[in-house]
């Protein structure tokens, strides 16, 4: 454990050995006992030894309930494991498989909503539900490097696993992972009360969507004071509403300093542009052995007051309105903190132009 809060805070990145985080979930797996829990949502989930994990913790009696996008933007990413848990000698009905169906869309789109959640709840050796970045998506010793080249090395990249321990919220969220185990989500999905609910601990809240009420994170960006500081982590800017966003923030005066990955696909150049004209303090994380910056995170000090968001969410169109996400905004200053040890490594790991201060 990283830092001495009501959390257990987990970064894997290449100052990490890797596989850090998959080692996290795995000795997570190995502890709980004969009659616990594992509850799993994911978005990709190729780590072989991992579902072999799972497997095995089902058959000594743990029970497991894994909830699985079954068609990702890599469509066939999931495939090995999928058979894998699938077979009755694997997790058999215990694995649940989504896809939902897209919605009608103009030529040359696709509009498809995707489980994009990562939550990972355990009930030993104490209960516990992580909650982030971090899909098992790799597999080493990795023999498919052409699924490495598209998604990244998720292994050795920037990520990050934030066990949240308050009863309450573990309780919720392992309630609602198996909610989705239980009754799949359709497009109707966001009009349902359980997509609209708010869990509410001391001092973090927890929203999920796709949603009918505003998107949560920007709802609370637009609470901010003037004269505030807000920092952004983010392994995805596409859409102009984020950008809007984020602009709008540094026309009230407020500091924003903006950290995005280095591929192009993700954070493209007419994001950056924006950025730059609107005085937003932007740099690109950049690794010389092209890691990923997973990451996606937000910091906000705003008078004497200190808040960590973070979750599954991209700053995409996908994730705003089509996209099952989880959002965690906590008040919790040592949670602060150790976001904040982790911008300044990756700080220390942005090209020279410009600079963040």
């Amino acid at each position: 454990m990283e830092t001495q809060v009501p959390f257990e805070i987990y970064f894997g990145g290449p100052d990490r050995p890797p596989g850090y985080l998959r080692d996290v979930l795995a000795a997570h797996i190995a502890a709980v006992p004969a009659g616990g829990t594992i509850d799993w949502v994911t978005y990709y989930f190729r780590d072989m030894r991992l579902a072999e994990a799972l497997v095995h913790a089902h058959r000594r009696g743990v029970k497991v309930t894994m909830t699985l996008e079954g068609k990702p933007r890599v469509p066939y990413a999931n495939d090995e494991v999928i058979a894998l848990l699938s077979h009755p000698d694997g997790l058999g009905k215990a694995l649940r498989i989504i896809r939902i169906p897209g919605i009608p869309a103009p030529a040359g789109k696709s509009w498809k909503p995707q489980l994009h959640e990562k939550l990972y709840c355990f009930s030993h050796p104490t209960p516990i539900a992580f909650v982030g970045s971090f899909n098992p998506s790799g597999n080493m010793p990795d023999e498919n490097p052409e699924i490495i080249r598209e998604l990244g090395d998720q292994d050795r990249g920037h990520n990050v696993l934030a066990g949240l321990v308050d009863p309450v919220l573990v309780a919720q969220l392992t309630a609602h992972a198996r909610c989705l185990h239980r009754v799949p989500p359709g497009l109707l999905y966001r009009f349902s009360v359980r997509a609209n609910e708010t869990i509410r601990g001391k001092d973090t809240t927890i929203y999920f969507w796709p949603r009918i009420y505003p998107h949560p994170v920007v709802q609370f960006l637009a609470s901010v004071r003037d004269g505030a500081r807000v920092r952004v982590v983010a392994s995805h800017i596409r859409t102009e509403r984020a950008v809007e966003v984020m602009t709008a923030l540094a026309g009230r005066g407020i500091t924003v300093q903006v950290l995005a990955e280095s591929t192009l696909r993700r954070v493209t150049a007419k994001v950056e542009r924006r950025f730059s004209a609107a005085n937003v303090q932007f740099s690109r994380f950049q690794d010389p052995e092209n890691l990923p910056m997973h990451l996606k995170f937000v910091l906000v000090e705003d008078g004497d007051q200190v808040f960590t968001i973070f979750g599954s969410f991209n700053w995409t169109r996908p994730s705003f309105w089509l996209n099952h996400e989880i959002a965690v905004i906590s008040s919790n200053p040592g949670l602060f903190r150790a976001f904040a040890a982790r911008w300044e490594v990756l700080k220390n790991e942005t090209n020279p132009k410009p600079q963040i201060v």
